[in-house]
């Protein structure tokens, strides 16, 4: 089918978001001037005054399912809301609010005297479904604690991948399109001088790769893209040695290091993320009560806080609809009853890099970690002879011998796998991207502009929707024919 012949978007019963067509001017701001703070000029806090801190992220996401009432694109919390009879969709209005509410929270918080601080993750998918629902009263809100410099030093957003891909199975030219859509789509609700203020990455289910060469394209991409951090699940990461990271590293920035088939390298900050019933220990600010049994650590040649990392849904489970609100203000209380505490300090993950940044500590500074399993490939295949050739014989060698190895990449849990049992989703995968990146890979490399294009962002959407992790993650059945239905339409359209 020739370019000039491709269904016009309306054909697919949806109004585009705005997943790309400005790659330069986006790669322009989130590159120019990298290394400048963005929170060191606004922050109100001290490096000499803490010696440990908690920095707390909440993960926001509804997937794009194509169940309107003609079969149209729509967000999830649009089905839950039009069919209140099935499952737990009555929850629909509580989802609503859990969206919106820091937007409340934190002018509160603010206007009581307290110091607050938060990270907001959320996938392109849902804010789309904001705009498709009509949802301005969310958008607002969020709007005004990110956008309104009175805000601005207590809210940081982390980006992610656009359609809430995981990572390790997501084929690899897709990486960088993810990362960007969601740039693009971020900058054309909340605008681009707070696209500038994100440097920190959430991974979707907190899903690192440890295949070589997927998690140097990843951090290549996120690189590319403007990111200084990544969150990254302990587990998910080992020493250069092969063993786990010692208890005092997971408090501590990391220097993630990855190395390809090729021999080359790259390398990112990775704050530690630890382990436990997520949203659980983020509703009942566990991660504060962690933090004041904690001091500082050397780092370097200096000492410096601790700081305690977590991330949960935003909106899952009745602790995060009920007690989170309830303990969120309740330790915010505390905290401005105890101004002189210097354990247990509120902080984001770019203001606590910064703040070490201002004290003089180097990226060099920071000890080393690879992805979990890199170990054993490393002790098989020997560096001044590396080839892809060989990576590979070495991985096929331990998944014969090792029960307990794996290139499935590491997540949020360990029983989980997002590859076994679902080829009938990861195949179709595979063809689309194939096809989507036959069609445009050298359309695009010839006239950049057509990313611009509506049909170039129709045949994007659709790919990047079928890699939506929830087609795996709920299971077999109506989520698979989910998929099924996207993956045809992606490929009636290229």
């Amino acid at each position: 089918m020739s370019q000039a012949t491709l269904p016009q978007p309306q054909s697919i019963g949806v109004k585009l978001p705005y997943i790309s067509g400005s790659e330069a001017k986006i790669n322009a701001l989130v590159n120019h001037n990298h290394n400048q703070p963005i929170f060191l000029p606004t922050t109100n806090r001290r490096i000499e005054d803490i010696t440990s801190g908690f920095a707390c992220a909440l993960h926001m996401h509804q997937p794009t399912i194509p169940a309107g009432a003609n079969g149209e694109l729509i967000c999830n919390l649009q089905y839950m809301y039009e069919h209140q009879g099935e499952g737990d969709n009555h929850n629909a209005d509580p989802f609503a609010w859990c969206y919106q509410r820091m937007g409340e929270f934190i002018p509160q918080l603010v206007a009581e005297g307290c110091n607050p601080r938060i990270m907001l993750d959320y996938s392109g998918n849902l804010l789309w479904g904001f705009e498709q629902m009509g949802r301005e009263d969310i958008l607002q809100k969020l709007k005004n604690i990110t956008c309104n410099p009175q805000y601005q030093p207590y809210v940081e957003w982390l980006g992610t991948m656009w359609s809430h891909a995981v990572v390790p199975s997501t084929p690899i030219p897709d990486l960088k399109l993810h990362i960007q859509a969601w740039q693009h789509h971020f900058a054309s609700i909340f605008g681009y001088d707070a696209l500038k203020r994100v440097k920190g990455f959430s991974p979707p289910e907190m899903h690192l790769p440890n295949h070589p060469d997927t998690l140097y394209e990843y951090i290549k991409a996120l690189k590319e893209c403007g990111y200084r951090w990544l969150l990254v699940q302990e587990h998910s990461v080992e020493c250069l040695d092969g063993s786990g990271l010692p208890q005092d590293r997971k408090y501590l920035p990391n220097r993630l290091i990855a190395r390809n088939s090729q021999g080359e390298t790259i390398s990112i900050t990775a704050l530690i993320k630890t382990q436990g019933s997520d949203t659980k220990l983020v509703a009942q600010m566990q991660p504060y009560f962690e933090a004041k049994g904690r001091g500082k650590q050397q780092l370097g040649s200096l000492n410096v806080p601790s700081l305690v990392s977590q991330i949960a849904d935003g909106e899952n489970g009745g602790v995060m609809m009920n007690e989170y609100p309830r303990d969120f203000f309740r330790i915010n209380y505390e905290i401005r009853g105890n101004q002189g505490e210097k354990a247990g300090v509120a902080l984001n993950g770019t203001e606590y890099l910064e703040l070490l940044d201002g004290a003089g500590l180097k990226f060099e500074d920071y000890p080393v970690c690879q992805a979990v399993n890199q170990h054993k490939i490393w002790q098989k295949v020997s560096s001044d002879a590396m080839t892809k050739a060989k990576v590979e014989e070495a991985i096929a060698e331990l998944k014969q011998t090792d029960c307990n190895f794996h290139m499935d990449g590491a997540s949020w849990t360990n029983n989980l796998s997002w590859v076994a049992g679902y080829e009938n989703v990861l195949e179709p995968m595979q063809q689309l991207s194939a096809a989507f990146h036959q069609k445009y890979d050298s359309l695009v490399a010839e006239n950049p502009n057509i990313t611009r294009q509506p049909q170039y962002q129709a045949a994007l959407l659709h790919n990047l929707l079928l890699q939506t992790s929830c087609f795996r993650y709920w299971g077999q059945g109506a989520w698979t024919d989910y998929a099924r239905e996207i993956y045809q339409r992606g490929m009636a359209l290229l």
